[in-house]
């Protein structure tokens, strides 16, 4: 009996590949690649691109306006130019350090107590939602409603609660035998009472992201942990505090780049721009504001945004920077 031969052959990359074209004297070259271009995808991503150019970058030729002496009558190119006397001007007076320390000090109680709570009512809710999603879609409704009120409304709201003659929170200190307090004339209250409505308006929205992220996480290392014999407050601690990590440093460093700009509605509606307030009360936007409306000055109204993006983008790539000296993998560029 005879036995046939059989070979195997393996073909190499480079005999599968297509055969170089010759160019020219004995000169090679490769067939180019031909990339596909999604069509759908761009059309999709086309209204935000045109939204996103249209209210971001266009309006970035405004800067020029804080270095003119802007006048509605000779336009935009028309008027002289001023060199940095805006800044000057904005910064010449003598309530402009305290307003810019008002900025940065309600801006940094903001950043650090709407992150920890918002990570604590996120971990909360997610262990409701363990137990029972339908009871946990309604507290996060509930927590996420505020978010959708207008701060004019906030505004009554708080009135109702401090009104000196009244107010409900006078009320309840008179139960304790404890004298009304005149709310609206006394601005060494009004740094918690910001912070408490800040809180209770925006912790809803800072749940969902943190909620987002802890849902992704893989349930496989909570069984892992469990395995292990770790409980509730160590898995908290060890899987899934370091895994969300990355998204409460990106939430932070966005939030540092935006500590000059004070949330104009929440400082001039809620206090009712009180003037007695204003130690308290008064940030860049609301004297801005004041300002443009009563000497009519686009400039230095423009020169005081400029200067809050720019003190805003090295404020980022400072923190960044900070970031990526400590845990390079965690920086956000």
């Amino acid at each position: 009996m005879k036995l046939q031969h059989t070979t195997s052959y393996t073909l190499s990359p480079e005999a599968v590949a297509p055969a170089p074209r010759k160019q020219g004297r004995g000169v090679t070259t490769k067939r180019p690649i031909r990339k596909r271009i999604n069509f759908g995808l761009i059309t999709m991503a086309l209204p935000g691109i045109i939204i996103l150019l249209f209210m971001a970058y266009l309006p970035m030729f405004g800067i020029l306006i804080a270095f003119k002496n802007y006048l509605p009558y000779l336009g935009f190119f028309g008027s002289s130019w001023v060199g940095f006397d805006n800044f000057r001007f904005l910064f010449g007076t003598n309530a402009a350090w305290h307003i810019t320390y008002n900025t940065l000090l309600m801006n940094s109680i903001f950043i650090v107590a709407n992150t920890v709570i918002c990570l604590v009512v996120a971990l909360l809710l997610n262990e409701a939602r363990a137990s029972n999603r339908f009871l946990a879609g309604i507290y996060q409704s509930v927590i996420f409603f505020p978010y959708l009120v207008s701060y004019v409304l906030v505004s009554y709201f708080v009135f109702a609660l401090l009104n000196g003659d009244t107010g409900t929170v006078n009320h309840w200190l008179a139960l304790f035998h404890i004298a009304p307090i005149d709310w609206y004339s006394s601005p060494q209250y009004w740094p918690a009472i910001l912070t408490l409505v800040y809180l209770w308006k925006s912790v809803g929205f800072g749940t969902v992201i943190f909620i987002a992220g802890i849902v992704a996480i893989n349930p496989e290392y909570y069984e892992a942990a469990e395995l292990d014999g770790a409980n509730k407050w160590q898995q908290i601690f060890y899987v899934t505090l370091p895994l969300l990590r990355p998204l409460i440093i990106l939430t932070v460093l966005l939030a540092i780049g935006r500590i000059f700009y004070a949330n104009f509605d929440l400082f001039y509606w809620v206090p009712r721009n009180q003037p007695l307030l204003y130690p308290a009360t008064d940030v860049i936007d609301t004297f801005v504001y004041r300002a443009l409306i009563t000497l009519d000055d686009v400039g230095m109204s423009s020169a005081a945004g400029f200067f809050q993006s720019v003190v805003g983008f090295v404020l980022i790539l400072t923190a960044n920077w900070f970031v990526r000296r400590i845990d390079p993998d965690q920086a956000a560029f």
